[in-house]
């Protein structure tokens, strides 16, 4: 594929997806459908796209992008869970597809059954994630999924490798397979969290928002393409990396953070519209392709095809029901931690029908190559090709589509959860309230020496008294009512509510006459003074409000890394600080 088409695809995929958002429609699927009546034009040029474009150009970026964003706090929590459907899942239903595509067409080796089994096993969350988060699914399960698709790929990539060594016999080397799964998860890991080290502190000390994010682009793909070359997996590689730097993000600076954030959303949305056109656009020439088979026809491949499609879409709601009772098994490193969530059945079902395919299906079908490692022919490596694509589409199309109606059906909601935040959120504006006048008192005391009591509350007073208004107001709306043996989790709001009015009374309080025994008291200010003292008023009273802002932040931040604070709600309230205090960066204040 050349860049003008890369480019032309890209701009025309965007577009849809940027009407699709426009009209409140589910973008990727939107993409998809599009490309898929597109391919059909008659005369349309084949577009071919390589493996490597997919698996080392646009997975990495994806993948590196929803570790950046994820909860390590919530994916350790249902770490279990997760384990159990990126890893044990993918492993089924590559077993799966393995056992009952020679059944369907005895041509078919085991191991080549085996290579496509471990082609459509990994489900991608892009689709999922978008219907969870419009409809408000509870974080609990988009946890699950995030989560999942975060380690599925590295299974069923690991997997692919190694059906690649026998797909052309009849077995397959299972200590070959186990060796090479072992390696690519600690070297993956490895090399991830190596360079994530490396990267953080490189960005800690330039302190440049524009290198920074830089920084952070490349990360991915050094991560993903070094593991590779260690024999690890590029994409646990990827995913360590990604938790890494988003757990240290607090760590960064304002400007960085608020950097990279619409960086990053902007390369999800081009990369998952190139990605979902791409898929759409393949199918008429993987058709061609099978028609062209001298060994095998359309109507027998479209049969196995359906078959494949069957096994993937039934396989996973059997293998989450079955396995539930594993779900709060609390692996060794994890029960110091929270308990893993608990599931309804309405849970189950809404995580059993989310299994999309998408990105990793796509690439690892374009890399089915003709013959195996060992040399001999894949046999029936066309039809491989076509019930992979029509997986991946199948399954967009179908579950994709109905997903939404099923959430809908069931009256899933985040309400409860939703009101947990707030909960958590008011709890820590009021510590953060507190700390915040302990800065006033502190700046109070300080400035008196300088400038007299009174003129140093009265910059406290310009620079606090909304802010701590807001704070106040904030906490309590926020607040839920709390029974006796809830209110021990709350800061004292008596003793909070004495000290801000406290604060509050001496800021407001009229200076006295000659209080700093320098100046005659009735004597008229000139307007040079006048404009002197408001200067230095609102230098001062942002110095101070900065100083405010980072003690708040230290206390969500200290609040989260002691686990009684939601990464998410974290997120959110570190935002609005970091968006206040680039306000005071960027005012002519700092310019004095």
């Amino acid at each position: 594929m050349g860049g003008v088409t890369i480019f032309a695809v890209t701009l025309c995929a965007v577009l849809v997806a940027a009407l699709a958002r426009k009209f409140n429609l589910n973008a990727p699927l939107s993409v998809l459908a599009v490309a898929l009546a597109v391919s059909f034009i008659p005369n349309l040029h084949e577009v071919e796209a390589e493996p490597e474009l997919i698996l080392g150009i646009v997975l990495p970026p994806l993948l590196y992008s929803a570790a950046l964003s994820s909860s390590l706090q919530d994916f350790r929590a249902s770490i279990s869970p997760i384990l159990r459907l990126g890893v044990g899942a993918v492993i089924v239903t590559t077993v799966a597809v393995g056992v009952i595509v020679p059944l369907v067409d005895p041509q078919i080796t085991i191991g080549a059954a085996l290579l496509l089994g471990a082609v459509v096993a990994p489900p991608d969350a892009v689709s999922a994630s978008a219907v969870g988060r419009k409809l408000g699914l509870p974080r609990r399960i988009m946890t699950l999924l995030g989560g999942e698709s975060l380690i599925n790929d590295a299974t069923s990539l690991t997997l692919f490798k190694v059906a690649l060594a026998g797909a052309g016999a009849s077995g397959l080397l299972w200590q070959v397979g186990v060796k090479a799964f072992t390696l690519a998860v600690v070297d993956g890991v490895a090399v991830g969290l190596l360079l994530a080290l490396a990267a953080q502190a490189i960005r800690s000390t330039l302190r440049d928002p524009t290198t920074d994010t830089v920084i952070g682009v490349l990360l991915p793909f050094v991560a993903y393409w070094l593991a590779e070359e260690v024999h690890g997996s590029g994409v646990l590689a990827v995913v360590a990396a990604g938790f890494y730097i988003g757990q240290a993000s607090p760590r960064a600076t304002v400007s960085t953070r608020l950097h990279e954030e619409p960086i990053w959303a902007s390369i999800d949305l081009l990369l998952e519209s190139f990605t979902f056109a791409l898929i759409g656009l393949q199918l008429r020439w993987v058709i061609e392709d099978v028609r062209e088979s001298a060994t095998e026809t359309t109507a027998h491949a479209f049969f196995l095809a359906a078959v494949v499609f069957a096994v993937t879409v039934a396989i996973r709601p059997i293998y989450i029901y079955v396995t539930q009772a594993l779900a709060q098994i609390r692996l060794p490193w994890g029960r110091r931690g929270p308990k893993p969530p608990s599931l309804s059945a309405r849970d189950l079902l809404i995580t059993s029908w989310a299994g999309m395919r998408g990105v990793v299906t796509l690439a690892a079908a374009n890399a089915i190559p003709v013959r195996a490692a060992d040399g001999e022919l894949i046999p029936g490596r066309a039809s491989l090709q076509f019930a992979a694509y029509m997986v991946a589409i199948g399954t967009l199309l179908f579950q994709g589509l109905t997903l939404p109606g099923l959430i809908r059906r069931l009256g899933i909601t985040n309400a409860d959860e939703a009101a947990e935040d707030d909960a958590e959120e008011a709890r820590v504006r009021l510590l953060a309230a507190r700390k915040a006048s302990e800065v006033i008192q502190a700046q109070v005391a300080k400035w008196s020496a300088a400038m007299g009591q009174a003129e140093a509350e009265r910059v406290a007073r310009f620079a606090t008294e909304a802010v701590l208004a807001r704070e106040a107001a904030a906490a309590t709306l926020l607040r839920p009512d709390t029974s006796d043996d809830e209110e021990a989790d709350y800061p004292d709001m008596e003793e909070l509510g004495a000290t801000l009015a406290r604060v509050g009374r001496r800021i407001a309080e009229p200076p006295p006459e000659d209080s700093d025994g320098t100046e005659p008291a009735k004597r008229k200010p000139t307007p040079e003074e006048l404009r002197a003292r408001g200067a230095t008023l609102s230098v001062r009273a942002a110095e101070l409000r900065t100083k405010m802002i980072r003690a708040q932040r230290g206390v969500i931040v200290s609040e989260r890394n002691a686990g009684r604070l939601n990464e998410t709600v974290m997120r959110r309230m570190l935002r609005e600080l970091d968006l206040e205090e680039e306000s005071q960066e960027s005012s002519w204040t700092n310019r004095l």
